[in-house]
């Protein structure tokens, strides 16, 4: 059996589903699992209609969502201890401090946005639960993020398999292109956009340092 009949003997099994959903979870906490890779391959084996890409965007929008809680609860209980322990005249308790001003006018932006970036995703969800954003607007805000993510990941890798249909590799290898083309457009913006403030208090250039601090001092 080769690879390209391995995955279509995997992709159209029904413990592909709990298989993303899993995936999805983990790469919440743990951003070293490629959710996104998963997502897309059966976003591309969905154009030939095994798995059922509506039931895909559904698990992946779902494990999205459970990982991001978990990360935030990691954040809420052990981030805040240590937060707590910052000399409170330090520089890293101001540059916290202003990550929490700007995380409370803008956290809904800066999470939907660090959803598409691997690794960012879990220092701005670790760095709001360690700040204490409001669990019911945080679970808004990462609702939305996770099913945008979910449809985005998914409708990738289904425009990949439907432009190549004989070749799934081929297709795959669209979409996972796609996907690292808007990640580094979403990269390039941010940092054009963390030039321009980088002098305003608040501002998310340094929302994302402290975000990167407070992953650090895990």
């Amino acid at each position: 059996m080769d690879l390209l009949d391995l995955l279509h003997d995997t992709m159209s099994s029904p413990w592909v589903y709990l298989a993303i959903f899993a995936v999805a979870v983990l790469d919440g906490f743990f951003p070293v699992v490629p959710s996104e890779t998963a997502v897309i391959t059966a976003g591309v084996f969905a154009a030939s209609g095994a798995p059922y890409l509506p039931a895909v965007i559904v698990v992946a929008a779902a494990g999205a969502l459970v990982g991001d809680h978990i990360s935030y609860a990691i954040g809420r209980g052990g981030g805040t201890r240590l937060l707590d322990r910052l000399p409170p005249d330090g520089r890293r308790r101001a540059a916290i401090d202003r990550a929490r001003r700007g995380i409370a006018t803008r956290g809904g932006l800066i999470l939907t946005v660090a959803r598409y970036i691997p690794g960012g995703r879990t220092a701005a969800t670790l760095t709001m639960g360690a700040v204490r954003y409001p669990r019911r607007r945080f679970l808004a805000f990462d609702a939305l993020a996770a099913s945008s993510w979910g449809l985005y990941s998914a409708l990738v890798g289904y425009v990949g398999g439907l432009a190549f249909e004989q070749d799934p590799l081929r297709g795959l290898l669209l979409g996972l292109g796609l996907a690292l083309t808007v990640t580094v457009v979403v990269e390039v913006v941010r940092w054009l956009s963390n030039r321009r403030r980088s002098g305003e208090p608040g501002s998310d250039a340094v929302s994302a340092r402290a975000v990167s601090r407070s992953a650090d001092a895990r």
